[in-house]
């Protein structure tokens, strides 16, 4: 377990005006902040190929943001009710997206209390020359969600009537209604498999033009996917941060990624924190399946990362991860991570992390303080200083991890 940590200690003043409430016109025109042994440098993303060796890895985030906000009216004119996707009931993201005429999620309902839990909500939606209801009924609640079962007519998956029902589910922090441009400026160019409800928005500075110079150098590029999920808005609720509760989100594991991670020789960067998460988790679980050859969970819960032994070689820990993809026969995986990144974590999987400038108080600035100690307030500040944007439409950064 970690020492005490005040949350308190990672908050800082962010005036409203520095949140990029929209996105640049183009994305490589955001700045990039590089933080390296101990100094930072101000530069444009355009460069950043300038600052990753040539056999570095890259890793991206490929989850997609799916329309997740939902809106039904009881009647015409009446104040809409709106139903967020969070996460699927008892069912893997993927699955969930590719089901077809019935599916059940947990949500969030705004309204709440005009919805009778007897009415069953509907709207017409066409797609292409169909045309069909879309159907939200309650199931039960449960804490401050509700069990939603959405139902339809058709052969229509649930990922492609979100995509012609939903809206874009931009954070809670931008305090506007999505538009039309955000359905392409809130996903990376990269996106490819259906689940998040929040972009990894490291990965937003990137275009096509900026991948292609980074093969040009003969910098690696491998893809895993974690879906996001609405509790990376949570804020951290208690001053020692031993007592809060970190959000799980779904991870999807594949043989061959593992393999890539275990064949490479040189740096690893990751792209955003859902990308480090990603990767320190899959150490992890290497180190559980030493711990118990016949684990058949690999679910990562919170503070595994700090109670499981500390000095496992990662090749050896990547190894056993991938001996137990082949033992239970597993080409994909799909798993839950809880870990928790905190001033005190020793990184093992990277050497450095390309991200935003996240809110005061949250989980991402430990991350962020893991990453580089105290010099975060001084690169927040020199940020702020510099005219940077911030939180999910805003600049990146890059830092390397001095793992002495």
């Amino acid at each position: 377990m970690i020492s005490e940590i005040k949350i308190s200690d990672f908050t800082y003043d962010l005036p409203e005006e520095r949140i990029a409430k929209f996105p640049l016109a183009s994305r490589e025109l955001s700045k990039l902040l590089v933080f390296k042994d101990d100094l930072t440098e101000h530069r444009s993303f355009v460069d950043i190929e300038d600052y990753l060796p040539a056999n570095a890895l890259l890793v991206f985030n490929n989850t997609r943001v799916v329309q997740a906000r939902l809106l039904f009216s009881k009647t015409e004119g009446a104040k809409p009710i709106e139903v967020f996707c969070l996460e699927p009931f008892e069912q893997e993201v993927e699955m969930a997206m590719a089901a077809t005429n019935r599916v059940q999620f947990y949500c969030l309902v705004g309204n709440a209390k005009r919805w009778n839990d007897t009415l069953i909500l509907s709207r017409e939606i066409s797609l292409g020359d169909e045309h069909f209801q879309f159907r939200a009924e309650k199931v039960r609640r449960e804490g401050d969600s509700f069990i939603i079962q959405f139902s339809w007519d058709g052969a229509r998956t649930f990922a492609e009537v979100l995509e012609e029902a939903g809206k874009v589910p931009l954070p809670p922090y931008l305090k506007r209604d999505s538009e039309q441009s955000d359905k392409e400026r809130y996903q990376t160019v990269y996106a490819k498999h259906n689940g998040s409800v929040a972009a990894p928005t490291a990965g937003l500075h990137f275009t096509e033009k900026i991948l292609a110079k980074l093969a040009t150098k003969g910098i690696s590029i491998a893809e895993t996917t974690l879906h996001v999920g609405a509790g990376t808005f949570k804020p951290v609720s208690t001053e020692d941060v031993r007592n809060h509760e970190m959000h799980a989100e779904e991870v999807h594991i594949t043989a061959s990624f593992v393999e890539k991670l275990i064949a490479h020789n040189g740096p690893i960067f990751s792209v955003g924190t859902t990308s480090t998460r990603t990767l320190e988790s899959l150490y992890w679980m290497g180190v559980k399946c030493l711990e118990d050859k016949h684990i058949s969970s690999l679910k990562l819960n919170q503070w595994d990362a700090y109670n499981l032994p500390q000095n496992v070689a990662v090749k050896t820990a990547l190894e056993a991860l991938l001996a137990f993809l082949q033992r239970t026969e597993a080409k994909h995986l799909f798993t839950h991570t809880q870990l928790i990144i905190a001033p005190g974590y020793q990184f093992r999987m990277i050497d450095g992390l390309i991200t935003n400038f996240h809110q005061p108080g949250s989980t991402l600035i430990l991350l962020v303080a893991a990453a580089v100690g105290q010099h975060w307030k001084n690169i927040y500040a020199e940020a702020l200083k510099n005219d940077y944007r911030f939180l999910s439409y805003g600049d990146s950064s890059l830092l390397f991890i001095d793992k002495k």
